[in-house]
């Protein structure tokens, strides 16, 4: 009886967790056929279903189906049970007609309600010629042809570069995307993305391994994403965006040699072979019609595009005087976010200013560069009275309207009451003599002290070999031998490894290219030093880490300073440092912005040397 009751709960637990999952009726087919080639359709429900009812397929001929399967798993989580099923429809269809048809609506039922997939319009196509072959790679890939030489058309393999637009303003993100289409079946062994002269980019993640069947040029392929980037335009004028190339390895069936002689069964027991041919293929180049922005900008701009929202935080209306207040203003939005400037904050002269702190939260998706960006102002104010913050604006230009927007935050009151650890009758501690503390400095002495101290003598003539010091400066040149050795087979140790010495030597790199950066900055090349302090920042940490420039990206940074257990506080100042850096090389700065770039450099750099050894 026990055992029949903890059936019954199971069973009970088991059908609820079933009921619990959403019902989906889906239908999955290629948008693009040939004439005459059979391709699968497949309608999917994730519930127990009855009365399915098809489409027409009204244009297409039904080869096979309907054919059946089914899948079923169940997980146990925490005590939890849930269970999953899924019930797979299939057919076969062909079309010897070309044109455009719609496969229409399957109707089913499940759970007591009807469900309906969409309609899907498929295209099928004459190709206009034949290549090398089909690929057998990725869905709905048709199987490969067989030649009688290992040959490869030109357009059996191609690299298509796209954007979502052609023109432009100065600092409006432009898609780009390049896509693989191969008609054999190949490999991958390289590829080399442009340069993006005159754009800052952001590299967004695409599905490598998501193949769809695509009609280009008049013929089927299967296409696949490689890359996708979001590109700013720092210039004015056509910009050009290089080729991409890849090195592709492609398989190819050939039939073998046949042997002399009259062999009436060769044809039946030919085996193909398989030859890879090597090639590499290139995108075409992309122009684009970069606009400059209007003229009559406001004093406010700073260079920020897009659509965005301005918020501000203003500290307490009433606050004790020489206490330090926060004022935080918070810009959201869609567009160059990570280019944004903090905007101007205008205080009363007896109002101390400190360096300001950004935070961000950035997506960046196909669709543009969405979140924002938080600059905390810290002040101080150092005399009792009624003061008014000054409203403060935020410019940006909306490319969809064509024009300025000026964000303008209300004007602020404070109310500054004596400070509480003074006396109200007695002078100002902060002040010496009306000279403020800060001001002062210490100067170095310039009379030293006379050293009194005996001074030892050493007789003239005195023999050295055989002495005191003789023994002693065997016994160092001994011990110094001995430590070089040590060192050396040290040294022959590491290099063998490359990874540890190239991250031992990082932090020397990273400091030789700070000193060239120092130079440039010396010389006012602002393009020069941001060039080496970039190449300071992300050659340390490919070399520290063991990163290959390829995966040299902000996030791969953030994963892997983490696991070397570095604060994340740290981890976010050097990805700011060098999005500044990117932004600052081609937006206008002056030294003291170098300046600061480049002691933040060497301080973060210590920090994390210190850290990553610890």
């Amino acid at each position: 009886m026990r055992r029949f009751l903890l059936w019954i709960v199971a069973l009970v637990a088991f059908s609820m967790g079933a009921r619990g999952e959403e019902v989906s009726f889906e239908v999955n087919i290629p948008r693009a056929v040939a004439v005459g080639q059979p391709f699968g359709v497949e309608f999917s429900i994730n519930a127990k279903y009855k009365d399915f009812v098809p489409p027409s397929f009204e244009g297409f001929s039904v080869l096979a189906g309907p054919s059946t399967s089914n899948s079923t798993s169940v997980q146990l989580i925490n005590g939890k049970m849930s269970q999953s099923v899924n019930h797979t429809i299939s057919y076969v269809l062909s079309c010897s007609t070309e044109g455009e048809f719609t496969i229409g609506s399957a109707s089913v039922k499940a759970d007591g309600k009807s469900y309906q997939t969409r309609p899907v319009v498929v295209k099928v196509i004459k190709e206009s010629g034949s290549g090398s072959g089909s690929s057998a790679q990725g869905q709905g890939a048709a199987q490969q042809g067989q030649q009688s030489a290992a040959t490869l058309a030109e357009d059996d393999v191609l690299i298509v570069s796209s954007v979502d637009r052609t023109r432009a303003y100065k600092g409006e993100p432009v898609l780009v995307t390049y896509k693989l289409y191969t008609r054999v079946a190949m490999n991958a062994e390289g590829q080399k993305m442009p340069s993006f002269a005159g754009f800052w980019t952001q590299r967004l993640n695409v599905d490598g391994n998501r193949w769809v069947r695509e009609e280009y040029g008049g013929k089927l392929y299967d296409a696949c994403p490689v890359a996708e980037y979001l590109v700013f335009p720092q210039q004015s004028g056509e910009l050009k965006i290089e080729p991409m190339e890849m090195s592709i390895v492609a398989r190819i069936q050939v039939k073998a040699p046949r042997r002399g002689g009259f062999d009436p069964f060769a044809d039946f027991f030919d085996v193909p072979q398989i030859q890879e041919v090597r090639r590499v293929v290139r995108s075409k180049e992309i122009t684009l019609n970069v606009k400059p922005l209007p003229e009559g900008a406001p004093a406010s701009f700073s260079g920020a595009v897009g659509e965005f929202e301005l918020s501000v935080t203003p500290p307490a209306d009433e606050i004790e005087a020489n206490s330090a207040v926060t004022y935080v203003a918070k810009i959201s939005g869609t567009g160059n976010l990570p280019m944004i400037q903090a905007p101007q904050l205008k205080l009363p002269s007896s109002f101390e200013q400190y360096s300001v702190k950004s935070t961000e939260s950035i997506q960046t998706t196909s669709r543009g560069v969405s979140g924002y960006r938080q600059f905390e102002y810290p002040m101080i104010a150092r005399a009792e009275g009624d003061y008014f913050i000054p409203p403060m604006e935020f410019s940006f230009f909306n490319p969809r309207l064509g024009k300025y927007v000026t964000l303008t935050a209300k004007e602020y009151a404070l109310h500054i009451t004596p400070d509480s650890h003074t006396s109200a009758a007695g002078p100002n501690p902060a002040l010496v003599g009306g000279i403020d503390k800060e001001a002062i400095k210490f100067l170095g002495t310039d009379i030293r002290f006379i050293d009194l101290a005996p001074t030892s003598f050493r007789p003239i003539g005195r023999v050295f070999l055989f002495s005191d010091g003789y023994f002693l400066a065997v016994v160092i040149i001994i011990m110094a031998f001995v430590g070089i050795a040590i060192v050396l087979r040290k040294r022959l140790r590491e290099m063998r490894n490359q990874a540890t010495l190239k991250g031992k030597r990082a932090n020397k790199v990273a400091l030789a290219r700070f000193r060239a950066a120092e130079r440039y900055m010396k010389e006012a090349n602002q393009r020069g030093f941001y060039e080496e302090m970039l190449r300071g920042l992300w050659g340390y940490l490919g070399d520290k880490l063991n990163i290959p420039a390829a995966n040299l990206t902000k996030e791969n940074i953030r994963e892997q300073l983490a696991r070397k257990g570095v604060e994340a506080e740290c981890v976010e100042h050097y990805v700011a440092l060098i999005t500044d850096c990117e932004y600052a090389q081609y937006a206008p700065s002056g030294s003291g912005q170098m300046e600061e770039a480049y002691l933040k450099g060497v301080e973060l750099i210590s920090r994390l040397e210190g850290e990553i050894n610890r």
